[in-house]
Parts: structure tokens; C-alpha cells; sequence
């Protein structure tokens, strides 16, 4: 896919940055802290893996990073743009030009075919319907869905399912991928697959990327793997 294809001048550049972020959250009286002075540097082309015990803050590191919630200190800078104190038009209009994301559940539109949920993204960030679906064509193809295109998602498979989100997710071109446990929901054997189509597809896009997975055998096949524990993030 050679649309797909990240420009090599650009590898190696800052896409993501996290300088002594903090984050909160009350129960009762008190006040826990769930992520202490975090700070993580992504760059174009590389895929860093997001492990920890369940609890320990993952999602809100990846909430905090695609400017869906907002830290209680620290920074965040995206494609050289700071956005901790962007307004939520603003943090709308970063989130369009810049990320992708993929959950642990597909969350597609059910009423619509898999070629519509990859069409629709691309509409709403501005381009050309036809262009949207030429495109959103051959990312089926190249997920080997080009049968499927039709089908809505009652009508797929849980991989195929997860297949279209991440077709999804990288339709617009993002810079920065985010993705939460994106194979937590599937048997070990398609999880290995849609894994291996997403890493692919990641370093085929020049992304940088941040993955969050309980799995290690899927945390060792990144470029690095960072560790939360504590409200800490470590390299390991």
C-alpha cells in the first residue's frame, strides 16, 4: 500500500511527548494518584509497548496522550504542538489531523458496512468521498477483507471486526497511533494475526506508536517496552 508508506525523511523525528505528567482521581476522602511525573518520547517509526498490572493506569496514560482526558500537571506536545491547555475544539482538531486509535473492542457503527466505517472517518476530517472510499478499498485489500467490504459487523468475525478498526484508525493517516490491549478479545491464534497486520501496518505507515497489552510475548515484539507500576513509568 503504497499510500501508506511513511516518508524514511521523517523517521527517527518526536511525534509524541510526555513531560512530568500527573493524574488523580478522588474515591471518598481520598486523593489517589495514578500516574506520578510521567514522561515518554515516541518518535516516527517507533512501536513502544505499554505493560502493567491491571489498575495501574494504562488507559489513562493513553487517554491523557490522545487528548481524550486532561493531567492534573505536566505537558503534551503532539507533531511539535503543545496541547495540555488546548480547548476541546482545538483538542478535537489535533486528535483529526494526528491520531489513531484502537481499542480492545472494535466499537464499530453497526449500521454500517465495513467500507463505510473506514470511509466515514476520513469524510469527517474533510476529504473527498470518493478519495475516502478508493482508500478505505484498498486498506481492505490490504487486510485481506476486500470480500468483506459490504458486510456489516454483525456479519464479521471478531477478528475481521478488529481488522476494520485498525483499517479504520490509520484511514486519515494518522501520525500517532494509540492502541488499548487491541487483541484482548481474541483467541490466541487471531490475536497473533491482527497483531502481526498491526505492527505491519504501523511501521509500513511510519507511526509511532503506543500499544498497551498484558501479553508479553506480544510487548516483546515492539521496539521498546515501557513499564507502569505504582503510578511510575520505567523503561525496561
Amino acid at each position: 500500500m503504497n499510500e501508506l508508506n511513511g516518508d524514511e525523511t521523517t523517521r527517527g523525528q518526536p511525534v509524541l511527548s510526555l513531560e512530568k505528567v500527573e493524574r488523580s482521581f478522588r474515591q471518598g476522602r481520598q486523593n489517589l494518584k495514578i500516574l506520578k511525573d510521567i514522561s515518554l518520547s515516541v518518535r516516527a517509526g517507533e512501536i513502544v509497548a505499554l505493560v502493567g498490572p491491571s489498575g495501574a493506569g494504562k488507559s489513562t496514560l493513553l487517554h491523557i496522550s490522545g487528548l481524550l482526558e486532561s493531567p492534573d500537571a505536566g505537558s503534551i506536545t503532539i507533531c511539535g504542538e503543545a496541547c495540555a491547555n488546548l480547548a476541546d475544539d482545538e483538542r478535537t482538531s489535533v486528535r483529526r489531523r494526528h491520531l489513531g486509535f484502537v481499542y480492545q473492542h472494535h466499537h464499530l457503527l453497526p449500521e454500517f458496512t465495513a467500507l463505510e466505517n473506514i470511509v466515514i472517518p476520513q469524510i469527517i476530517a474533510g476529504h473527498d468521498n470518493s478519495d475516502a472510499q478508493d482508500r478505505a478499498r484498498e486498506i481492505l485489500t490490504w487486510l485481506g477483507l476486500a470480500e468483506r467490504e459490504t458486510h456489516r459487523p454483525a456479519r464479521l468475525s471478531g477478528g475481521e471486526q478488529q481488522r476494520v478498526a485498525i483499517g479504520r484508525a490509520i484511514a486519515t493517516g494518522p501520525n500517532l497511533l494509540l492502541a488499548d490491549e487491541p487483541t484482548g478479545n481474541l483467541d490466541p491464534q487471531t490475536a497473533d494475526e491482527v497483531f502481526d497486520m498491526l505492527l505491519r501496518l504501523a511501521r509500513g505507515a511510519n507511526l509511532a506508536a503506543v500499544i498497551a497489552t498484558h501479553n508479553p510475548g506480544l510487548a516483546s515484539r515492539m521496539d521498546r517496552i515501557a513499564r507502569l507500576e505504582d503510578g511510575h513509568l520505567v523503561e525496561i
